[in-house]
């Protein structure tokens, strides 16, 4: 158990403790650095830090593709005592612009290829601008006078200067920070607006940390392979924060995890925790496992006892080796589980388990360890660290808002005291905005968002987050959205183009083909769930940066 209360001195002594191990490693180029050599590397960029004038709280905004480099500047700037605004890459050159002004930061590390398409004229509050590939100058405000061009050309004089008798252990020693002291502005991808900057603070990562270390999600010597986004608070706290505090090995995947390439690093690295998001499980499902075992002569051995079990073992260390044999857990997150998907891994004994959190909580709100895991649920309330309570007259059987309070809860909105005000009471509870319920040990079940769920004439709540991933498991459906229409469900659909070449379905044929869908989804739902037909969509749905749809565009 972590005894350490402050998030830099949890660094510090594992920087020191873990001097010689393997910190963090390129996939792409093999490049790798100890934990000697990366401490090295944060200790230059606090002097860059001091000698070109950022001051503790200031902003330094970080835009790019996850890199060791991306991982540095983000631990240089919290360790210093800075604000780091991390930037999702796919963010629109006028929101990263926007982002950049509204958090006032004054110094921007980003990838060369997203910088071209910025324009640095229309951020005033930025000194200068940093190269994440290589650290060099892209630019510097003229008023700064060439301060910057300065300090970088004689960085490494200045560091020898500093540590003449070299780098040592004695030599990692970071300000202790006030707990309320903002340490990430995290910009949310919300689908219903401009996105939101979340004020997290030095106790709200110490939170999501000291749960991580006290769970050993990681541990000394463990493997982690980072390919979630780690502009992302999900991936940031688990893939990157929780690791670096243990000693554990990061390997940066740095590119997009399409199963393939994802399945073949996983085999590679052999991660002892695997964290992800359902899609990369639902993708694994629905293209290798579900054709196999709708096939007549698999479904012939299901039907018989005692072979259904053999059939289930053998998928079970298929899986199992395919994220690379050596994980205590994969722990999906992110976005809901498809059900099908989640019955088939219980069915299955497959380690993994369902956590939930938010990026205002940073990002951890419940987690259970997947032997103790209820299927079905979104884990266990974090004891010690969070509670939680449902808004209903009865939160074990019906679905009201969840709300949250503790040591990860956000500070607010950043300059926004209105939006924080709707959101974190005079008590201090967040209003998730999220609906579901709740047993007596904190455990949650997640129905779906507030603002899409839809109330029936007679009454009922519908959770289209329900439907849409029943159908997203039909044949020739690649992604879907449940709509209200004239009060009638409507699915509009996105069409499985691979599936249909699979099966040779011309486009003719694919509304004769949706609505057997139609007839088979209807049978799984209830009388007042029932969708009325589904629409074609040509293209597929536009999406945020966190790949969430954008529901507002589809609700007219």
């Amino acid at each position: 158990m972590i005894e350490i209360e402050s998030v830099n001195e949890i660094y510090a002594q594992s920087f020191r403790d873990n001097w010689s191990l393997p910190a963090i490693t390129d996939y792409i180029s093999g490049a790798a650095v100890t934990y000697a050599e990366f401490a090295a590397d944060i200790a230059r960029l606090h002097l860059f830090f001091e000698q070109t004038g950022i001051k503790p709280g200031d902003k330094v905004a970080l835009m790019g593709r996850n890199t060791p480099r991306w991982i540095t500047v983000f631990m240089s700037t919290i360790t210093y005592g800075a604000t780091i605004v991390p930037i999702l890459q796919d963010f629109t050159p006028t929101d990263a612009q926007h982002i950049i002004n509204h958090s006032g930061s004054v110094l921007l590390y980003i990838d060369n290829s997203i910088w071209e398409n910025l324009e640095f004229e229309k951020m005033p509050s930025v000194k200068g601008v940093v190269s994440l590939a290589d650290g060099k100058l892209l630019g510097e405000h003229p008023l700064n006078e060439g301060r910057i061009e300065r300090v970088l050309k004689n960085l490494k004089r200045s560091f020898r200067k500093r540590y003449s008798k070299g780098f040592n252990p004695a030599d990692v020693d970071y300000p202790s920070m006030n707990p309320d002291d903002m340490a990430v502005l995290n910009y949310t991808s919300g689908t219903t607006g401009f996105s939101k900057g979340v004020m997290l603070t030095y106790r709200n990562l110490w939170g999501n940390i000291t749960y991580g270390i006290n769970s050993r999600l990681h541990y000394q010597g463990s493997r982690a392979l980072s390919f979630l986004p780690l502009a992302h608070a999900y991936g940031c706290a688990f893939d990157m924060l929780v690791p670096l505090a243990v000693g554990t090995h990061i390997t940066v995947f740095g590119r997009l995890p399409s199963p393939q390439l994802l399945l073949k690093a996983l085999a590679n690295v052999r991660p002892n925790l695997v964290i992800c998001v359902p899609l990369v499980l639902e993708k694994i499902y629905k293209k290798q496992i579900l054709p196999m075992i709708v096939r007549k002569p698999m479904r012939w051995v299901l039907a018989v006892p005692g072979l259904d079990k053999a059939l289930y073992v053998m998928i079970r260390r298929k899986l199992v080796a395919a994220f690379g044999g050596e994980f205590e857990e994969v722990i999906v997150g992110g976005a809901p589980l498809n059900h099908e998907v989640e019955e088939f891994l219980h069915k299955i004994r497959f380690p993994f388990t369902v956590g939930y959190g938010m990026t205002e909580c940073g990002p951890l709100i419940s987690h259970t360890p997947w032997r103790q895991f209820v299927p079905g649920s979104s884990g266990r309330t974090l004891e010690g660290f969070m509670e939680s309570k449902i808004l209903s007259p009865d939160p074990e059987n019906i679905p009201g808002e969840i709300c949250v309070r503790g040591t990860n809860v956000m500070k607010g909105y950043y300059n926004n005291p209105e939006v924080t005000a709707q959101t974190i009471d005079e008590d201090g509870w967040l209003h998730t905005g999220d609906m579901g319920t709740r047993t007596s040990d904190g455990t949650i079940f997640i129905k779906g968002r507030y603002k899409t769920m839809i109330l029936t004439s007679n009454g009922q709540n519908i959770y289209p987050e329900e439907i849409e991933a029943k159908l997203n498991n039909m044949p020739l459906v690649s992604e879907s959205l449940v709509v209200e229409r004239n009060n009638r469900l409507v699915a509009l659909v996105y069409p499985d183009y691979e599936a249909m070449d699979r099966f040779g379905i011309t486009h003719g044929q694919l509304p004769r083909e949706m609505d057997n869908v139609l007839s088979e989804l209807n049978k799984l739902l209830a009388p007042y769930e029932r969708v009325d037909r589904i629409q074609l969509i040509a293209q597929e749905f536009e999406k945020t940066p966190k790949r969430s749809i954008k529901r507002y565009l589809y609700n007219v």
